[in-house]
């Protein structure tokens, strides 16, 4: 049998003063001469002590034994002297009587104990006298006191059930809208760097729910460029004692690659860092629709080459003042005849041959800064700053490539190509493309499948 935390204290009694079982059963004990003594419902393994005198939690805990064997009595159970019993102690003289209030009442238990001995005869003469002061109104008052404590205690506990099942509904409701944002809260004692997840960060992760994960583990997760930076982050943060932030990628335990936005704050006791929480919120969606736009933004779906945006982005920038390397040529590609293939073969096998070119265009230039789709059947080139030389034999390994016969479908296909070619002096990024494409027309002009470099005697072509 234990004793329940009600042994700690006695019942309120809204006043603040004691009530009047306390005031008798403090009397009984000086009366009795004894050191304490207390009331309490019996049965179980549990005792709930309802009013003491004289006595401590230590002492009452002491006495646990016999309270469990005098709680499962209908008569006394008296120990003039318990180390007699082989059971020594603290306490010497212990009385148990139960009291009964009636069939279908609570089954009440008076204790008495002394840290003296008594004999066979005086223990029997106690146990009788506190016997009979606790007899008849006392134990009517002490029925109505309990069950007015039952009556207190049900609605106790209806309120904190009541109060548990809106927890849960509260829980229930954050865990269905945190699966939804696939976010998960998370949080490391600096201590010892363990680790705390909820389910989301779990499923995120791909570990079993619940399973213990160290920090190693987990940081062997990111790809290392992203480890890095969260490293270098966290560390910031926790000297700052501050918050951080970034976007990383990750591969889950199960192999597949994911990522996810984190954040973090430092919780700091008296200026030290102590502890880290935040969220993880699985962005892999959001990261591969932005990669899609960007890829859509720069470059052609057909031919994977950059699209016109982003050459005329690159173009603008010819001394490479954005971070690039500076331009020494444009070359402008055309497609000979390409609409005489279009209306012979179809656009179906039109598109391939556009696809097959732009390969060979790419495979001419591995050096190339750029190699962009420009039009329907246009193609620029961007080389860095490299000799005249260099520059021809780059035009004349694009004409030869693209002249290649082309087989699909069992045909033979004669693709041919017309490169122009501008060299950067100087002269504004509009003027260079207007060099470039006068130079293409030259090329087209001496029979094409060939190519032709700018210069001053040419005239400008108007578009």
């Amino acid at each position: 049998m234990q004793l329940s935390a009600a042994s700690m204290g006695n019942p309120p009694t809204g006043d603040g003063g004691p009530t009047a079982l306390e005031a008798r059963l403090e009397r009984v004990r000086q009366l009795l001469g004894i050191d304490g003594a207390l009331l309490a419902l019996a049965g179980g393994e549990t005792m709930q002590v309802l009013w003491h005198a004289g006595a401590s939690a230590e002492i009452e805990g002491e006495l646990a034994g016999l309270h469990r064997r005098a709680g499962l009595r209908t008569t006394p159970l008296i120990v003039p002297d318990i180390a007699a019993e082989g059971s020594p102690g603290f306490v010497r003289f212990y009385a148990g009587i139960p009291l009964t209030l009636g069939e279908d009442s609570p089954h009440l238990l008076l204790s008495l104990f002394d840290t003296s001995p008594r004999g066979p005869a005086m223990a029997d003469q106690l146990a009788a006298l506190a016997q009979e002061v606790f007899g008849g109104d006392a134990l009517q008052r002490a029925q109505a006191t309990i069950a007015r404590l039952e009556a207190e205690l049900a609605e106790r506990e209806r309120t904190v059930a009541e109060l548990l099942a809106m927890r849960r509904r509260q829980m229930q409701l954050v865990d269905r809208a945190s699966e939804t944002a696939r976010i998960g809260i998370w949080e490391c004692d600096l201590s010892d760097n363990s680790l705390q997840w909820s389910n989301g960060v779990y499923d995120l992760f791909e570990f079993p729910r619940g399973a213990k994960v160290s920090r190693e583990e987990t940081v062997a997760c990111y790809s290392p460029a992203s480890r890095e930076a969260m490293e270098r982050a966290r560390a910031k943060a926790i000297a700052e004692c501050s918050d951080f932030a970034l976007d990383a990628e990750i591969t889950t335990v199960l192999g597949r690659r994911r990522w996810m936005r984190l954040t973090g704050t430092v919780e700091a006791e008296n200026g030290v860092a102590v502890r880290i929480f935040g969220m993880k919120q699985d962005i892999t969606e959001e990261k591969l629709l932005a990669d899609r736009t960007r890829y859509l933004a720069e470059f052609d779906v057909m031919t994977g080459l950059a699209n016109r945006s982003q050459f005329q982005a690159r173009l603008a920038d010819l001394d490479g003042g954005s971070g690039h390397a500076p331009i020494g040529a444009l070359l402008l590609v055309d497609l000979d005849n390409f609409k005489q293939i279009n209306d012979t073969y179809g656009h179906a096998l039109g598109d391939e041959c556009l696809k097959e070119a732009a390969s060979r265009l790419r495979d001419a230039c591995p050096g190339a800064e750029l190699v962009a789709r420009i039009g329907g059947d246009e193609f620029a080139v961007l080389l860095g700053q490299a000799g005249k030389n260099h520059i021809d034999e780059v035009a004349e390994q694009i004409v030869l490539e693209i002249s290649r016969p082309f087989m699909r479908l069992g045909q033979s296909i004669a693709l041919s190509a017309s490169v122009g070619i501008a060299c950067a002096d100087g002269a504004p990024s509009p003027d260079l493309f207007k060099r470039a494409d006068t130079a293409l027309y030259a090329a087209k002009a001496a029979g094409r499948n060939t190519s032709r470099t700018f210069h001053t005697g040419m005239p400008y072509t108007v578009n």
